[in-house]
């Protein structure tokens, strides 16, 4: 089947090249609130952002704690409502997120990325569907500074419970989709019994990626291959589109193209350019991308 791919380098809360209700499917990780990694990328996206964390340098205030997490949220929350905008009724968001531990101003705490995104989405208008666990093996509990234990040890009361799990959420627009009787491209796009009793189980074990190579591609933090490949076989069929608003390195656009999906990526840091057409021009795929800078 031959399929389309486009790569827009901008920024996704607002989407033009994209008509209301021509999306089937959105399949994403963004960055995750609080988490030290991505604060510069907040900042230089919202200078609301980058004003608060100046302020908080000055007044080390737990208000200004809280302001920082909302509005960082808030840059998010604009691209869940034009989400909601382009996807088909009965289409699917899938968002990868996890949770960030933190000490600011000497206070550790949780700061619960999954929790405000669904409240949001909620908001929006999106239905909530039961999310996915990923739990990731690589994170293996250790002692004396060689692992993830946070706290005193082996002694009580005062040690943190190790986060080793990320959320896919999982939110569908409007009502169930509707298809044509005997619908050849959604006949050819089932899974397997096998499959479909691992995918849709609550929790995955899915090794995560290791990025080693560059600072760049750490940052880019991306998810498993085998994640995005579930995920589009599970909630679309074959020559729908899927879209990915941070696309990151290219993985939904990758796992898209093998799997006879169209495509739509967005991605604001132009720097990852040489990362994504490394990505698509493997070798394993016909590389036949539209790339546009905004």
């Amino acid at each position: 089947m031959h399929t389309q791919h486009k790569i827009i380098l901008g920024n996704s809360q607002q989407m033009p090249e994209l008509a209301d209700g021509s999306v089937q499917l959105m399949v994403t990780s963004p960055p995750y609130p609080m988490i030290k990694m991505w604060d510069a990328l907040f900042a230089q996206a919202d200078p609301e952002i980058a004003q608060l964390w100046q302020a908080l340098d000055a007044n080390s205030q737990e208000e200004t704690v809280t302001q920082i997490y909302d509005a960082m949220h808030d840059y998010l929350a604009k691209v869940w409502q034009e989400t909601y905008r382009v996807l088909a009724d009965g289409g699917i968001a899938c968002i990868n997120i996890g949770d960030a531990t933190r000490t600011v101003n000497g206070k550790f705490q949780l700061f619960p990325n999954h929790a405000r995104i669904t409240e949001i989405c909620k908001k929006i208008g999106f239905t909530t569907l039961p999310y996915i666990l990923w739990k990731k093996p690589t994170t293996k509990p250790k002692y004396k500074g060689k692992g993830a234990f946070l706290g005193s040890g082996f002694l009580p009361p005062n040690a943190y419970v190790t986060l080793d799990c990320e959320f896919i959420l999982i939110f569908r627009k409007g009502s169930l989709r509707k298809f044509q009787p005997h619908d050849a491209n959604r006949y050819d796009s089932a899974f397997t019994k096998h499959q479909r009793d691992e995918w849709f189980s609550q929790i995955w074990t899915v090794k995560g990626i290791r990025q080693t190579t560059s600072e760049l591609e750490r940052r880019t933090a991306a998810y498993p291959e085998e994640i995005a490949y579930r995920l589009i076989k599970m909630f679309s069929i074959k020559g729908e589109l899927v879209l990915d608003p941070f696309l990151g390195s290219g993985t939904t656009t990758k796992i898209a193209m093998l799997n006879e999906r169209n495509s739509i990526g967005y991605e604001s840091d132009e720097s990852l350019l040489p990362l994504i057409k490394k990505k698509l021009c493997c070798g394993q795929i016909d590389c036949k991308v539209d790339f546009v800078k905004r």
